[in-house]
Formats: C-alpha cells, structure tokens, sequence
C-alpha cells in the first residue's frame, strides 16, 4: 500500500528562524521542534548528521539527507514493512513567513498494511501536529489553534502505555 501524508503549518518566521528550529531535532534540552514531554524521545548515535542512525520509539530511521536551516530526510529502518522516508522541509513563503512541512512518503507491506492504518498513522498525526505546535511556540512565542488529540489517539496510547 503506498503512503502519502503531508502535514504542514504556515509560520509568521523568516525561513532562518524556521530552520533554525529543524536544525536542534535531537530530542535533548536544546530540541525545540520535538514533542519528546509527550511522545518517545527522538535519539540519533552521532546527532543530527547524514548517517546517523536512530529514531523514536518503535520507529527506527537513517538520517539520509540533511541541509542545515532546510530540509531532513530520515529512511525507515523499522518497523518491518515500512519502505520509505519522512522529513521536514523549511518553506519560505516571502521575508516574514514560511511553511513547515512533514511529509512521509512510504510503502508498506506485510503486517505494516494493517498497523499503519490502525496504529501508526493516528499515532503520527498526532505527534507531528505537535512537533508543528512546538515550532509555532518556538517562532513566534504564541499558538493560533493547539493541536488536539482525537479520543481514539488517546485510547491507543493507553493500550500502549
């Protein structure tokens, strides 16, 4: 099953500011992009550079491509089934705005056909409308509309828990 799913937030920020924000993803006190208080903690062995490998969670990635103050692309490793990629893009719209942008570009196969739908993709919209959420604090020191969990979100992260 092919996998396309864009998430992004249009920020009252210059592009650099933005992209600052991408460049911190660590998952340590200084991450200003990651929401590691509510969701796993992101880890990389050798930081955010090409060739590192992480992830968060049951989801295990390689830093592939990486231009500071861009774009990030991480390929799956893990979970089995998932054949792809996701990354976070800066967007400059003109001088005093720009787009954050999550896109995740997959395949699955094999059990991954039926967790995806039913798990992961819940699961991961929420985290990313708050990875989104924590760039517009960061940018702007304010937040139009916070990101709410849907009540089968929270039901799947008490099973888990």
């Amino acid at each position: 099953m092919a996998v396309y799913n864009v998430h992004e937030r249009l920020l009252a920020a210059k592009g650099s500011e933005v992209g600052a924000l991408v460049d911190t993803i660590s998952g340590g006190p200084a991450d200003l992009l990651w929401p590691g208080a509510a969701w796993p903690a992101v880890s990389f062995d050798g930081g955010l550079a090409v060739g590192s490998a992480g992830g968060h969670g049951p989801i295990r990635y390689t830093v592939s491509s990486y231009v500071p103050g861009t774009w990030v692309r991480f390929t799956f490793t893990g979970p089995r089934g998932f054949h792809g990629f996701h990354e976070f893009a800066v967007l400059p719209v003109d001088g005093d705005r720009t787009v954050l942008r999550h896109t995740l570009a997959m395949r699955t196969t094999g059990l991954a056909r039926v967790t995806w739908p039913l798990v992961y993709r819940p699961l991961h919209d929420a985290l990313i409308e708050d990875s989104l959420d924590r760039g517009e604090l960061g940018c702007t020191g304010t937040l139009a509309r916070r990101a709410r969990w849907s009540p089968y979100v929270r039901f799947l992260r008490a099973l888990l828990r």
